[in-house]
C-alpha cells in the first residue's frame, strides 16, 4: 500500500490517494503526488508481473480535483474503487462534483449527502472492504456532527478531528468534550502506534499525539461529562 498526498490551495487542506503499488503492496509508504511511478516504470517488478497488472486506488477527502490528480490516477492506470470523506465540510469535499463527472464511485460518509450527491452511510465501528483495502469507521462529533477517522491498515486519516499537536475546532466547550472524549476512547486507546495523516498541515504519529497533542489537556466541565454519560452509547 503507498499513500500518496496532494495539497489542495482551496481550503488548505489535505487530499490522499491510496493506492496498491506493485511490490510495495506489503508495506506502507507516504509519499507526494509527484512522487508516483509511470506504469512503465513498474514493468520490470519481478513478483509482480508486467504494467498490466490491475492497480486499485481510493481517495480520501477530495478537497481538490484538479489535474494533477487526475493526470497521476490515469498515467498510473488506477481504477479508482471510491472515496471517503472524513467530514462535510467544503474544503475537504470541494473537488467531489469534478470527480463524481469523471469517475462512476461510491462516496462514503457518516452524511447521507455530500455536495448533493448521496452516498453509501457508514456508522461508527463499521468495518467494510473498499477495492483491496479494509476500512474501519470511527466516529468523533466535535469539530463537526459527521466527523470521522478511518483506519486502514497501519494509517489513521483524521481529518479536522486530530491534527498533528491540536485537536478539532468546535463551537462549544460541550463540543470540545464530546471530541476529547471520543478521541480518548476511541483513537488514543487503539493499541500499538499508527501513522496519523490529518486534513490539514504535517503527518504525525499516534504515539506522538499521546504524549504531545495539548488538545487532551483542557478538562472536560462537570456539566458537560455528566451529559457525555448520557450519549456515550450513541458514539
Amino acid at each position: 500500500m503507498k499513500v500518496y498526498f496532494h495539497y489542495c490551495l482551496y481550503g488548505f487542506s489535505n487530499c490522499y490517494i491510496i493506492g496498491t503499488e506493485g511490490s510495495g503492496a506489503h508495506k506502507t509508504n507516504i509519499l507526494p503526488l509527484d512522487a508516483g511511478l509511470s506504469p512503465s516504470e513498474n514493468s520490470s517488478d519481478e513478483h509482480y508481473g508486467p504494467s498490466f497488472e490491475l492497480k486499485e486506488a481510493i481517495i480520501v477527502d477530495p478537497g481538490c480535483m484538479d489535474e494533477k490528480i487526475i493526470d497521476f490516477l490515469e498515467q498510473n492506470e488506477y481504477a479508482l474503487r471510491g472515496v471517503l470523506i472524513t467530514h462535510d465540510h467544503q474544503n475537504h469535499v470541494h473537488g467531489l462534483r469534478t470527480l463524481k463527472k469523471i469517475y462512476d464511485v461510491p462516496v462514503y460518509a457518516l452524511n447521507h449527502e455530500v455536495c448533493e450527491h448521496k452516498t453509501v452511510m457508514i456508522k461508527d465501528g463499521d468495518v467494510f472492504p473498499l477495492g483491496p483495502f479494509t476500512v474501519e469507521v470511527f466516529s468523533v462529533p466535535g469539530h463537526s456532527a459527521d466527523s470521522a477517522v478511518y483506519k486502514v491498515s497501519h494509517v489513521l486519516f483524521t481529518g479536522d478531528a486530530m491534527t498533528a499537536g491540536l485537536i478539532g475546532s468546535t463551537n462549544s466547550s460541550y463540543g470540545a468534550s464530546l471530541e476529547v472524549s471520543a478521541l480518548r476512547s476511541k483513537i488514543l486507546s487503539l493499541p500499538g502506534d499508527y501513522v496519523v495523516l490529518p486534513g490539514h498541515g504535517p503527518p504525525s504519529t499516534l504515539e506522538a499525539e499521546r504524549r504531545f497533542n495539548t488538545g487532551f489537556e483542557q478538562k472536560p466541565s462537570t456539566a458537560a461529562s455528566k451529559t457525555l454519560a448520557f450519549i456515550k452509547e450513541f458514539l
